[in-house]
């Protein structure tokens, strides 16, 4: 449950939203596919959208309550998030946890709630549409019935875990809403933000919380779409049984304040546990949906959006006096606030970019945007558009704002008109119009070393509950019964070979003109050298920095023109350049692309940018617990001699030169030692003569073997420590060497796995997340490798109960291997839990390309994916109790715990076994005294 997750609209990509009259005329605007959709209204109010797509088996049930966080009062903030969180606890007819029954049906399930809106979402196996909606209308109408005490308290927990992962032991994390408290006037329900105040949620009564619920999530307040493969008919049936009956409620009175504005410039400085200052500049901007959101939307593209944008191409790669800069427009409901937010380079000031910003700002008032940066907008964001429409949830979420704000479920195509009215004058009148004097300027600096952090409030600070939830018995005779399971058809595999040795891959995908083409290198940053880490990773990022015959800057605003989408990286064990386009586009796409994976040629000049940047991620790498804790555990784990345990320094990165990169991409970015999967609107007749073209001068190359050393063995259990002085939580990281991808075990690691920490209901997140309220949210899992990856259990945990948290994953580890049984039941239902979602992976071009990437890097059978669904279903409750001894040894388990030491310490000393012998390391996983 994401409160910063945004609403997705399909224009949700508002740096790229930009167009002009002239543009679209010239060159004719797409025309989106037809949204079809059928849609009543029940005698309660209850609007519902339907809307069918039976490309995949599945179904989106998606339900949007039109309250968030602006329809609460200063004094009680924080409802409209919490009951986010407690609609998940149990009804009046399903009193236990919401994710029990939907993620044995294979579900997607979870909300997220913003300042106008909550929503909750399922996604799953068509014949379990029944069940989502029997759990929508039961909370809707009977989630009081169920409400207790215990339950609020222990969400409150979750919700205060929450606030201190995503904002207090974040870089910059109280950012925002330091800039909406000073920005709007305390009365206005923009000051606060969606998390709300600790000290409100805990000072709330039952009577409270109880009152803003019966007032806001009724069913007129509401409205439903479903999405996916299913029948209408039966799916307004089935809505009439389980909603009809639910009363409706009061007329809703929304918040009518007027648009703020500041009379004069504010200035403020914050410190901040952070390496680097930034700067947040904050105009007023326009309410979503207006005209002017949409001109706005096109001035921070014409910004920011791009490496040739004005403030990337000035203050990032031309001045380089920023790590970073971006602008934004985050229109809301009823306001909008328009933002530039900009990090300064070591030895930079400030006020250095404050001052370039400002003459940029100048220069677009006095000279209106060019016919080039308006074109490149408008094909990215028509083709976002399009690109959008491939999953059904995107579609069920779009259609639900569109009906929420504007009574409008296909608005669509209209949205898409609102910017191609928006002409460079309008840029230009609207920069001048917005971005004035009356702004806040706001620093975040790095806090003195020597300077004490401040303390938290006592609501945040103080320690989560230690008792256990009361359990009962789960009572599912009412949950609907399943109907008969959907045929799920796996997608046909055609395959070819170039003249140059290059292997083909097609997956044919005709529901939209869209392609994907993913070209797979079996080489990754296994393959880097001793003393130069992170050259393969360095090596595919600069893949498309410049050819022969095109800069870094000719690439991406070529990639902008045609609505294209160009990324590349690599793994372990693997490196990929993929490239998503419209099928209209294709050929000018694939010019590209060939140019960049044949013809890259890593400019001097390129080469010294990424290194200096990158010397400046590594010191705010010190910055991130979660950042810091991976390579301490890893480093750990596999030692210095070992790639697994290795990661860029300061010493790899300025000893790697351009004469590096060049030799690595000469010897590994060969076509035998690729495979170019293509999934999408195309055909091998079509497809293989376009590609001959293209590569036919791309030559074979010796690939060397590559052989992975031996990690270290572990002879015993450690806890080791990094302090990170006045963090808001302890980032926890246990575990140890795991396995290969070809083990023999695979399977069977994966349910067991599930069982252990591998989603919502698994064992470790009900006991530390739900049981406890010790974490947002607790998780195990293996990285599987060609060499064998780590096994981790991990989360970041309030600092108070550090010790209970590392006590109650080492539990629950014992517990997996026999201490706490693996029931028959609880193997079944996970195995169907994996089973079930497995078609769901197949939804959009990219998903099966990135299934078949996997069987390329890891030499997966031909009927790998057909077999899938057996080999889960073979396992037994004996495989899970053998691979869980065989693969998890607890008295040789790497315990690394990041936290302020002052604090901890004490009660990680206390822990039996093994607090006498802790060793502490600095950040880079180096032994201090």
């Amino acid at each position: 449950m994401n409160t910063k997750r945004t609403i997705v609209f399909l224009l949700a990509f508002v740096l790229f939203m930009t167009t002009t009259t002239s543009f679209a005329q010239r060159n004719g605007a797409d025309k989106l596919p037809p949204i079809k959709y059928q849609e009543f209204t029940l005698p309660n109010g209850l609007r519902v959208i339907m809307h069918v797509d039976k490309s995949t088996p599945i179904v989106a049930v998606n339900v949007w309550y039109h309250v968030g966080s602006k329809n609460e009062v200063a004094g009680r903030t924080g409802f409209a998030h919490l009951f986010e969180h407690m609609m998940f606890q149990g009804s009046k007819n399903y009193d236990a946890d919401y994710f029990t029954p939907l993620q044995e049906a294979g579900a997607n399930i979870n909300g997220s709630t913003n300042v106008d809106r909550t929503n909750y979402f399922e996604v799953l196996p068509s014949n379990f549409l029944e069940l989502a909606l029997f759990m929508e209308a039961d909370r809707m109408g009977g989630l009081l019935e169920a409400m207790t005490q215990e339950k609020l308290d222990n969400q409150r927990d979750v919700v205060k875990n929450e606030r201190r992962q995503n904002y207090d032991n974040q870089p910059y994390g109280t950012a925002y809403e330091k800039i909406v408290s000073l920005m709007y006037p305390k009365t206005h329900p923009y000051s606060w933000t969606t998390i709300g105040s600790l000290d409100d949620l805990t000072a709330a009564s039952m009577d409270d919380v109880k009152a803003f619920f019966r007032e806001y999530y009724v069913p007129n307040n509401a409205s439903l779409v479903i999405a996916g493969d299913f029948d209408p008919k039966e799916a307004r049936k089935l809505v009439e049984k389980h909603f009809s009956s639910i009363a409706k409620g009061a007329a809703i009175k929304r918040p009518n304040v007027p648009m703020p504005k500041l009379d004069k410039e504010i200035r403020v400085s914050y410190e901040d546990s952070v390496q680097l200052p930034r700067l947040y500049m904050t105009w007023f901007g326009a309410p979503r949906f207006t005209q002017d959101e949409a001109v706005l939307d096109i001035l921070a593209a014409v910004l920011s959006a791009g490496r040739g944008s004005r403030l990337q191409s000035n203050l990032v790669y031309g001045k380089q006096i920023a790590q970073d800069a971006f602008a934004n427009n985050p229109a809301s409901e009823i306001s909008g606030l328009f933002q530039i937010v900009s990090t300064a380079r070591p030895n930079k000031t400030l006020e250095e970019i404050e001052k370039e910003i400002n003459a940029e700002i100048e220069r677009i008032k006095n000279e209106p945007p060019t016919a080039d940066e308006i074109a490149r907008a408008l094909n990215q964001i028509e083709s976002s558009t399009i690109y959008g429409l491939q999953t059904i949830l995107g579609k069920a979420d779009q259609m639900n704002g569109y009906a929420t704000y504007l009574n409008k479920p296909d608005y669509f195509g209209a949205e898409l008109e609102k910017y191609r009215k928006v002409t460079p004058a309008d840029v230009q009148k609207a920069a001048q119009t917005f971005l004035t004097d009356k702004r806040l300027v706001m620093s975040f600096v790095p806090r003195p070393k020597d300077k004490e952090m401040p303390k938290m409030n006592q609501a945040a600070n103080q320690q989560a509950s230690v008792s256990k939830k009361e359990k009962s018995a789960i009572d599912s005779s009412k949950l609907p019964k399943p109907a008969a399971n959907p045929k799920f058809t796996l997608p046909t595999i055609e395959k070819t070979k170039l003249s140059n040795g290059l292997e083909v891959w097609l997956v044919k995908q005709n529901e939209l003109p869209i392609v994907s083409m993913n070209m797979v290198f079996k080489s990754g940053t296994t393959a880097d050298p001793q003393g130069l880490s992170g050259l393969g990773g360095t090596t595919a990022s600069l893949l498309d920095d410049g050819t022969k015959t095109r800069s870094a800057v000719d690439i991406a605003n070529e990639i902008q023109s045609i609505g294209a989408r160009l990324s590349t990286g690599s793994s372990t064990d693997s490196s990929g350049v993929e490239m998503l386009t419209l099928t209209k586009n294709f050929d000018k796409a694939l010019d590209i692309y060939a140019d960049v994976i044949q013809n890259a040629e890593f400019p001097e000049e390129e080469v010294k940018t990424w290194r200096s940047r990158a010397l400046v991620s590594l010191r705010q790498r010190r910055d991130n617990a979660n950042a810091i804790s991976n390579i301490v555990y890893n480093r750990i784990l596999y030692g210095d001699n070992h790639p697994y345990g290795v990661t860029s320094s300061e010493a790899s990165v300025n000893a790697l030169k351009r004469d590096d990169l060049k030799r690595f991409y000469s010897t590994y970015y060969r076509p035998n030692n690729a495979v170019l999967i293509v999934v999408g609107d195309t055909d091998m007749k079509t497809l293989t003569p376009k590609l001959e073209a293209k590569f036919k001068d791309w030559k074979a190359g010796e690939i060397s073997p590559m052989t992975l050393p031996n990690a270290p063995a572990r002879d015993k259990a450690a806890i080791y420590v990094v302090d990170k002085p006045g963090a808001a939580q302890s980032v926890i990281s246990i575990g140890q060497i795991g396995v290969a991808r070809d083990n023999p075990d695979y399977f069977p690691l994966q349910v067991m796995n599930t069982i252990l920490g591998g989603g919502f209901t698994s064992r470790v997140n009900m006991n530390l997340r739900e049981d406890k309220g010790y974490t947002y949210g607790a998780r195990t899992g293996f990285a599987f490798r060609r060499g064998a990856g780590p096994f981790s259990a991990s989360a970041g945990v309030q600092t108070a109960v550090t010790k209970e948290s590392v006590m109650e994953f080492l539990k629950e580890i014992r517990g997996i291997r026999g201490e706490i049984p693996v029931t028959q039941a609880e193997l079944e239902y996970n195995k169907q839990s994996l089973i079930r979602r497995f078609p769901a992976s197949f939804e959009t071009v990219d998903q099966i390309a990135g299934q078949l990437a996997n069987s390329v890097v890891y030499n997966l059978p031909d009927n790998y994916f057909a077999e899938f669904i057996s080999r889960v279903n073979a396992v037994t409750l004996e495989d899970v109790n053998r691979v869980a001894n065989k693969y998890l040894t607890p008295d040789k388990l790497a315990i690394v715990v990041v936290g302020d030491r002052k604090t901890i310490e004490p009660g990680l000393k206390a822990i039996e076994g093994l607090g006498s012998s802790i060793v502490y390391l600095d950040a880079e996983g180096n032994p201090i005294q």
